[in-house]
């Protein structure tokens, strides 16, 4: 026997069956339950997983080689985008089939099993992707795509797919004429799950990594079909994919990404006449797109604004002109031209500014801030009044309608907004939570105390056997098949999946069978302390997002810029006596105007390795730390005087229940400090 012989018979005896190659990106939890379901569904199939770090800060890497030493991590020292990273694995890996997935999916256990069977009785099959749903159970069309023709990318931007969702014309984008319930030829796999077999990737070559970020599926998708082999849209399996979970797709910067990413693959693949036609439908898709986006986003900023600056003007305008006529002037006139074209529309603006600021745009739109910031600004209008010069200065009376009507306007505003459902006037903050938890009785129990660990207060919290026929275990409301009463008898808002105890494949199920029931769907991985949701990543203490991002609200970030200002202008005005108090005044000088510039804050973190999993502000003067300090000041930048665990629970408590006051106390406690 040659040497050659021997090596592919030692190389075919070596290679696997199949890689899974998955790159990461600040995801960590997301990741964790992905490769928990992997884990699960590589059972009893000889498999590799590769892990490709693009420089994640959020302890992705630690979480890999505490819970999942199998895997092999690439660990990149910057962000190489999507294609380098997977071909980095892929050229190390070893398996008879690559698999690029998603670090934001979760599959089902016996997904790579169907899938390989699949792909080894199908010899023509290059590429192989699968059904896909969303956190809440609906079906993903990017599941099945055609090729993004000049044709197909008209139809779909310019909304002819959306109008004829199943025509084989119009819908192509998504190949919307194919039933998603059956095996089919597809054109493009989507990027979320790429299933490829080896020998087509040696023919055709790996991922192009002119694609930073989007195309680089489609485009080689495309150079399957072209290598002599077929693309399989196979829905005998399914997986959760969470898509758009970190990206903005009415964003601008999403837009031009995305449409740029499909100008260079026309640019590449079709020829110079089609190529042309292709770019200048995709650039006028650009800029239309991108126009739309910003209009989008402004309209959604300043509609109400917007809404109670005419109303507000009109209603106080119509309310001093017959004001004016009915008592000032007694029928033969009104107020001048200069109190409508000049001051009504000043206390107008100082109206909104006060509501502005006192958090009466913040979404959930509230009343009582609404009316709240009107009270304050009428004593600023009242303040103005009193500056203005004679010729300025026109009836209190109108201040006084003014307070009433924009109070009334604002007030009637919102109360249609939550009349009508709309999502900017509901409070979520305030709505009762109602869990349902799925699993055995010791997980179950896990999580349940999970919840009860954070700051959520839920309302209700029913735990339901994963058994559909044993016995309800004592302390259980109901078993699994029982669920669909449940949410209408308990009123439940939000069902939570043991994935310890209940497969994906059944989780999966659960989610589209229940579709109609309008709740929320999220997985609590085991031995984890996160649970994932269709639009959240919630977890245990610093990151349960839903109620302990408190410093990152707009209110709160701008209360906070707002105090900073504040406190920097009164420590550069007293300055001189502050010296006197203050351990190093020239230093506390600089640091002020560093904070009124912006560069810093009065108040921020404590040094800890926990720091990035909290929402970012600017580094700090002081610390919350800074009151267990002996020396005060410059020395609090780095506190290194007590354990680290105390420093990470400050900045979790610090982050989760900000208030102003709380900064302010700091502040001149450790001024006064010395």
């Amino acid at each position: 026997m040659s040497f050659r012989e021997k090596f592919l018979i030692l190389d075919t005896f070596l290679a696997m069956k199949i890689s899974v190659v998955i790159v990461n990106y600040n995801v960590e939890y997301f990741l964790e339950q992905c490769l928990y379901s992997v884990r699960r569904a590589l059972q009893g199939i000889d498999g590799e997983v590769f892990v490709v770090d693009n420089n994640s800060v959020d302890g992705s890497l630690k979480m890999l080689s505490e819970k999942f030493p199998e895997v092999k991590v690439i660990a990149n020292k910057e962000n190489l985008g999507f294609s380098r990273a997977n071909n980095q694995a892929i050229k190390v890996s070893s398996g008879e089939y690559v698999l690029l997935l998603n670090p934001d999916t979760v599959v089902e256990d016996d997904t790579f099993s169907k899938c390989l069977a699949f792909m080894d009785a199908h010899p023509d099959a290059g590429g192989l992707g699968v059904k896909m749903v969303d956190g809440k159970g609906n079906f993903l069309p990017e599941s099945k795509r055609g090729l993004p023709t000049p044709a197909a990318a008209f139809y779909k931007m310019f909304g002819l797919a959306k109008l004829f969702p199943h025509s084989k014309r119009f819908a192509h984008y998504y190949m919307g004429h194919l039933s998603n319930d059956e095996t089919n030829e597809v054109e493009i796999l989507a990027g979320a799950f790429m299933l490829m077999r080896r020998e087509t990737l040696d023919k055709v070559g790996l991922l192009d990594e002119t694609f930073f970020m989007y195309g680089e599926d489609i485009d080689l998708s495309y150079r399957i079909t072209q290598g002599g082999y077929k693309n399989y849209y196979f829905p005998e399996t399914r997986i959760i994919h969470y898509k758009g979970e970190s990206t903005k797709k009415t964003s601008v910067n999403y837009v031009l990404v995305f449409y740029k990413a499909m100008e260079i693959f026309a640019k590449k693949h079709f020829g110079q006449k089609r190529a042309f036609w292709f770019s200048f439908f995709i650039n006028l898709a650009i800029y239309f797109k991108a126009f739309l986006a910003l209009v989008s986003q402004l309209f959604h900023k300043i509609a109400i604004p917007f809404l109670d600056a005419v109303l507000g003007y009109g209603g106080l305008a119509a309310i001093s002109y017959y004001w004016g006529k009915m008592t000032v002037y007694e029928g033969i006139g009104s107020y001048p031209t200069t109190l409508f074209a000049l001051v009504l529309p000043a206390y107008i603006l100082i109206w909104l500014l006060s509501t502005y600021f006192t958090g009466g745009y913040d979404k959930p739109y509230s009343i009582g801030k609404s009316v709240f910031g009107i009270a304050i600004g009428s004593v600023f209008v009242l303040m103005l009044y009193a500056l203005l010069p004679e010729s300025l200065r026109f009836s209190r009376a109108l201040i006084l309608f003014g307070t009433l009507w924009l109070a009334l306007e604002m007030s009637v505003t919102r109360l249609v907004g939550i009349w009508m459902g709309k999502e900017s006037f509901l409070s979520k903050r305030n709505a009762k939570k109602r869990f349902v938890l799925i699993g055995n009785p010791d997980e179950a129990h896990r999580v349940e105390s999970l919840i009860q660990s954070t700051s959520i207060k839920p309302d209700f919290i029913g735990l339901v056997s994963s058994d559909p026929k044993g016995e309800t275990p004592d302390g259980f409301i109901g078993r699994i098949n029982q669920v669909p009463d449940i949410i209408n008898i308990y009123k439940i808002t939000e069902v939570i999946f043991c994935s310890k105890d209940v497969p994906h494949q059944v989780i999966i199920d659960k989610m589209v069978e229940w579709h109609a029931s309008n709740v929320d769907y999220k997985i609590a991985p085991e031995d984890s302390l996160s649970i994932i949701g269709s639009n959240s990543i919630n977890t245990r203490g610093d990151l349960y997002t839903v109620d302990i991002k408190a410093i990152d609200t707009v209110a709160n970030r701008r209360n906070k810029r707002l105090l900073d200002v504040v406190l920097s202008i009164f420590s550069l005005v007293f300055w001189l006596p502050l010296a006197l108090v203050v351990k190093r005044p020239i230093r506390f000088l600089k640091d002020a105007i560093l904070v009124l510039l912006g560069r810093r804050t009065w108040v921020g973190y404590c040094n800890s390795d926990e720091i990035q999993k909290l929402p970012k502000i600017r580094r700090g003067i002081y610390t919350p730390a800074s009151l267990m300090e002996r020396n005060v000041g410059d020395d609090a930048r780095t506190v290194s005087t007590a354990d680290a665990a105390v420093y990470n629970q400050l900045n979790l408590l610090y982050a989760r229940d900000y208030t102003v006051w709380k900064d302010a106390e700091i502040f001149f406690k450790s001024v006064a400090a010395k």
